[in-house]
């Protein structure tokens, strides 16, 4: 892959890296945004597919961005995104948790912690839903979609039990 592309990739997880609060899973629709619908380096189908393996793997969140690198530019795209993503943040949690620790009883520490919750929570709302914009396309894969969420929230069932079931589903058309 070309030069360009590789420090393009870069400089885009390194944005993203910096705005990432409450982790990769936050900023889905921002990376969906920039490399499907500005970049055109994959389809819907495969950042969703990408999106699905990552979830599926063990391991943390933040491995959609490494296969994101990957189908742009190769492995060498693979780590340097995931490099990308995870370094700016990395060092600037490291900086910030000693400031944070001194002003532990500081009101407006306080403040901040209660603020902060709800807007990763909206964060992750709004990667689920570009994610089911981008890989739901019949009324049956929105009720399994929804079925999952509402399964999520009420029980303790792992929601790879419901993908399993929407892929039993859909080998049979149904979905």
């Amino acid at each position: 892959m070309s030069s360009p592309v590789l420090w393009e990739l870069a400089g885009q997880f390194f944005v993203l890296s910096l705005l990432s609060i409450g982790g990769a899973n936050a900023v889905i629709p921002e990376i969906q945004l920039r490399v499907v619908e500005t970049k055109h380096w994959m389809s819907n189908a495969d950042f969703a597919q990408l999106f699905a393996l990552s979830q599926a793997a063990p391991g943390p969140n933040v491995l959609i961005v490494s296969l994101v690198g990957w189908k742009v530019a190769g492995v060498l795209g693979g780590v340097l995104a995931m490099i990308a993503m995870s370094g700016p943040s990395s060092m600037l949690t490291y900086a910030v948790a000693h400031a944070w620790e001194r002003f532990r009883d500081a009101p407006w520490r306080i403040a901040m912690q209660r603020a902060i919750a709800p807007v990763t929570v909206g964060l992750i709302l709004a990667s689920g839903y570009v994610l089911t914009r981008t890989a739901d396309h019949t009324w049956g894969a929105y009720a399994v979609t929804g079925a999952t969420l509402l399964l999520v929230l009420r029980t303790t069932l792992h929601p790879l039990w419901m993908l399993g079931a929407a892929a039993l589903l859909g080998s049979f058309g149904l979905v």
